[in-house]
């Protein structure tokens, strides 16, 4: 819109005079220079990436900056999770659900000129299937997707479910499975399924990882570069100053980024986040506190909440035999008091949770097994069980703000009292969140402990398969039916079918009762009074390239 009234007012400019016109064509140039296309974006994040390659990540800090610069071949609506085009303008897939076929977007380049095609498609699905070493122990969303590896090196990865990936011409990739699963296509959104630069990636490819799976050196490529098809590009991080920084893209292929460039900057504390945007330091910040978002409203400022598409729950480990006890745990699910939670530690629009989904996910069934706040009923179980006065250690964590979790020592807190008023002795835990507090709730060392979980796609496997799909040390069971009817509704080709089965499922979770549902609730992102543009996502799948500055 600037483009063409700039325009108009030249042309109108030439025709009166054309020194005048000249004089006020180059005011009008001036003015431009600070218009939004000049300008720079930084935007507040809570943490910095692990790193810059998605594909050796799961987090949502690392996937921010890679959303930016990486495309997928499918993308996810803005501000929504339907699925929409990206690098593959269509896709199809055989009726029984093994051939997937995808007709790619022609004339796109990757950010190092080079083309992208099916081969650049097939060569990064072959570098995922052909991972070896410890990336093999990073490349986690590969194995919750596609299923062990070329040659798996752990007894325990599941048998590959990619079987090949063919150009069938230079626009047209055939990624083909051994059995259909429910995780596609929502997973090929996933920005651990992005696609890079061969080429970039070819210059990195003798780069090993080292150390071991606690203690990580990453290779160059996932730590330096980053070469996509997207509207912006990776200029460099500055680890020092927690800075990364990318231009805008001037040869995408889409809508050009309205901003020339944009700073993702890492500010750990909440407080610290929103005094940097009132101050005018940063233009926009995520996971606003609940209590802020009033203030910084009635000072102008956008803020504006992602719709709830997360679950935060308390973990229940039963290797202590207490906790192995099902009235042990539906005592403590009693005992919580989740409505008070709700209403006192999180944002508005906040629900209490009763089953390992948000109730917006396909399965999610409203007649599972509930478990209302009862003390009465909690003390009586814990009686029947022998299990009066039990002491548990309870795990929080510290120095963090998750989209599902705004303040984890309050939510303990709360969780506590409920627990001892039922007659539950609690060791509080509180551990840093990485690497410390995560490294110790998957292993499988707390009693009880707090989490949470943000969907990536619209299907129930992403919620309750992410969960229970497989044995874990976390949970310490091993229920063969749950783990059963999991593997069934995966490779369940009709997507009716699969609801109703996710809705048994459900009932069966809430009925066996892992760990206890807490809430879903809308994390809030937030942006200075002249910034507009950047849907808030259920995924956190925001996309800056719409961003603009008004004034």
């Amino acid at each position: 819109m600037q483009r063409s009234r700039f325009r108009t007012a030249c042309a109108v400019a030439a025709i009166a005079a054309l020194t005048v016109g000249i004089a006020g064509c180059a005011e009008s140039k001036r003015d431009n220079s600070s218009t939004s296309k000049d300008k720079t974006l930084v935007f507040g994040t809570a943490g910095e990436p692990k790193v810059l390659d998605p594909a050796l990540a799961t987090d949502g800090e690392t996937y921010r900056p890679p959303r930016q610069v990486l495309e997928t071949l499918i993308g996810n609506e803005q501000g929504s999770a339907k699925l929409v085009p990206r690098l593959a303008e269509k896709w199809d897939v055989s009726p029984d659900g093994t051939v997937w076929t995808f007709n790619l977007r022609k004339g796109v380049k990757f950010h190092d000129g080079t083309d992208f095609n099916a081969d650049a498609v097939c060569q990064n699905f072959n570098r995922w299937f052909n991972f070896t070493g410890l990336y093999q122990n990073v490349a986690e969303y590969w194995l919750d997707t596609f299923g062990g590896f070329a040659k798996s090196e752990s007894p325990t990865a599941p048998p590959s479910n990619f079987k090949s990936c063919a150009a069938k011409d230079s626009n047209t990739a055939v990624i083909s499975l051994n059995k259909p699963t429910s995780r596609l296509p929502g997973a090929f959104t996933l920005p651990a399924m992005s696609i890079q630069s061969p080429k970039a990636l070819a210059e990195y490819a003798n780069e090993s990882m080292s150390g071991d799976a606690k203690n990580l050196t990453y290779p160059k490529y996932a730590l330096e570069k980053m070469v996509g098809t997207g509207p912006f590009k990776f200029v460099s991080w500055d680890r020092a100053n927690k800075k990364i920084t990318m231009e805008r893209n001037d040869g995408y292929w889409g809508d050009k980024a309205k901003i020339a460039k944009l700073i993702f900057r890492a500010i750990p504390d909440e407080n610290a986040r929103r005094q940097a945007l009132e101050a005018g330091e940063i233009q926009g910040y995520d996971l606003v506190a609940p209590a802020d978002v009033p203030s910084l409203t009635s000072k102008g400022f956008d803020v504006p909440a992602r719709p709830p598409f997360n679950i935060l729950y308390l973990g229940m480990g039963q290797d202590n035999p207490k906790l192995a006890d099902v009235r042990v745990r539906q005592a403590i699910a009693y005992a919580v008091d989740r409505e008070a939670l709700v209403k006192s530690k999180l944002p508005n629009g906040a629900k209490v949770a009763d089953q390992f989904m948000p109730d917006s996910v396909e399965g999610y069934a409203s007649d599972v097994k509930k478990y209302p706040h009862d003390v009465a009923k909690a003390k009586s179980l814990l009686a029947e069980a022998g299990a009066t006065g039990v002491e548990l250690k309870f795990y929080y964590p510290t120095e963090v703000t998750r989209p599902y979790m705004p303040n984890p020592k309050d939510i303990f807190e709360i969780l506590k009292a409920g627990l001892e008023e039922a007659g539950i002795k609690v060791t509080p835990v509180p551990e840093k969140w990485s690497p410390t507090y995560l490294d110790d709730v998957r292993a499988g060392k707390p009693d009880l402990w707090i989490v949470g979980w943000t969907g990536d796609y619209n299907e129930g496997y992403n919620f309750v398969g992410t969960f229970f799909g497989r044995q874990k040390p976390e949970w310490s069971f091993d229920n063969v039916a749950l783990r059963d009817a999991l593997a069934k509704v995966d490779i369940e080709p009709s997507r009716e079918k699969r609801i109703e089965m996710y809705k048994d499922i459900n009932k069966q979770i809430m009925e066996f009762l892992p760990g206890v549902p807490l809430s879903s609730s809308p994390p809030s992102i937030a942006f200075a009074k002249n910034v507009k543009g950047v849907k808030p996502s259920p995924l956190t799948d925001e996309k800056f390239y719409t961003a603009e500055f008004t004034s």
